[in-house]
């Protein structure tokens, strides 16, 4: 076991630890997992999806702590800080319970290699272990089935979205996906879908291993009204509820599947009408369409697949007018530029492309040649993030808009030049 005395020391030797970044598979985190006995007595919140299923996380991690609960969340990537990851009562743990954590895991594991999330999901739930929370919120990383964090036995499990993301790893159609996402379903166990078009084989697999299915616009079902909206789950109204603070149409569909979450758990986590409202009201999730205060009007989205770009072009359509519309856009050169580029072609009289300097990464020039090749005109290329957010500055006037989008990175680089003016 190698002494390490900062956090920066410990993820550094983690993200050489493991051969590939990416090992999808149960059975070295089984055994890792099995030699702690990480086994907590408190009930588990498995949270699944293309998209959405951060925001979900972040709800319920509101409402049940404005509930009075002792609340663990443990969500991924992180936009500025690893400590972001994992939360007790919405608030990151401070380095040195990570460490204690990691030490815990390392001295366990032996000769087993655990690649860099797999070392961080079984630190988060020893971290939720020894602080002894109420409740644990776990999101999945990358599909769901051979994801690290579905080692754990959830209580109630969520699949908020299924749609092409991933493709080399969980499939290119959505029944493969769905497949592996409806792995973290239980026998006997509430299993929610917030798809309203839920794929078969995950309609199948629910079936085949007896979990409770429930379905949106069959077992649960929400109706919004002009400035409220109603829920109902079997026996279950709830109404003249407020509109969630996070911004974007598509929350309200997250806002339904959290309150079934509420609902499906309620005999050992009851959570009060004015708990749920606060929740709704007061949840905060950087990044996620989130709208910044004073001119020109900025938009942040960490939106990176087709998916959750035809989201955040729907929730801009509904802003109000601008005079210019600016891009400043990065992406992965494992995305699917393509499919992005077309769903927001027409969306902006300018493009600002920067590049991200990173494993997987590509050059400003090379994303900007790219989009041309698809007809995308006024587009300026960047060598990094910075750059390309100080020159949106510059061309945007007070009655125009400047969307970041495209990647998580892309969104905590212009946050991090915003803080350094401040």
């Amino acid at each position: 076991m190698t002494q390490k005395t900062t956090l920066n020391e410990w993820l550094g030797w983690l993200e050489g630890l493991h051969a590939s970044a990416i090992d999808m598979g149960l059975e070295r985190v089984r055994q890792v997992w099995d030699a702690m006995q990480l086994k907590p007595a408190f009930p588990v919140i498995m949270v699944a999806g293309t998209n959405g299923k951060g925001s979900v996380c972040a709800m319920l991690s509101t409402m049940y702590q404005r509930a009075g609960f002792k609340v663990g969340c443990y969500t991924s990537p992180h936009i500025h800080r690893y400590n972001e990851r994992v939360a007790i009562d919405l608030q990151p743990v401070s380095d040195e319970r990570i460490m204690q954590s990691f030490a815990a895991i390392d001295a366990a594991r032996g000769d087993t290699s655990l690649t860099y999330f797999e070392f961080g999901t079984l630190g988060a739930m020893h971290s939720f272990i020894e602080e002894k929370v109420d409740v644990a919120i776990m999101e999945v990383g990358l599909g769901g089935r051979l994801d690290a964090v579905n080692i754990f036995e959830p209580d109630v499990s969520v699949v908020v979205s299924v749609d092409i993301d991933h493709a080399a790893i969980l499939g290119d159609n959505r029944e493969d996906i769905g497949y592996e996402k409806a792995g973290i379903y239980r026998p006997g166990k509430p299993a929610i879908c917030a798809d309203p078009q839920p794929p078969q084989r995950l309609l199948e697999h629910a079936a085949a291993i007896g979990a409770d299915l429930k379905l949106v616009g069959r077992d649960y079902s929400y109706q919004r009204m002009e400035n409220q909206w109603s829920f109902q789950m079997g026996t279950s109204r709830r109404h003249a509820l407020p509109m969630p603070a996070l911004r974007g149409g598509y929350q309200l569909g997250n806002a339904a599947a959290a309150l079934a979450v509420l609902d499906c758990l309620h005999a050992r986590l009851p959570v009060g009408i004015g708990a749920l409202k606060q929740g709704l009201v007061e949840v905060d999730w950087p990044g996620r369409f989130q709208v910044l205060p004073g001119r020109p009007l900025v938009v942040l989205d960490v939106g990176h697949n087709p998916h959750a770009v035809k989201a955040m072009v729907a929730s801009l359509r509904q802003l109000p007018f601008v005079e210019n519309r600016y891009a400043v856009f990065s992406m992965l050169a494992d995305k699917d530029l393509s499919a992005v580029a077309e769903l927001a072609r027409g969306e902006f009289d300018g493009w600002f492309v920067a590049g991200l300097d990173m494993p997987r990464g590509q050059s400003g020039a090379d994303i900007a040649a790219r989009l041309q090749a698809l007809g995308i005109g006024k587009v300026q290329a960047f060598v990094d993030v910075a750059s390309a957010w100080q020159a949106a500055l510059s061309a945007a006037g007070e009655n125009d808009r400047i969307t970041v989008f495209g990647s998580f990175h892309t969104v905590a680089e212009v946050m991090e030049a915003r803080q350094q003016r401040i």
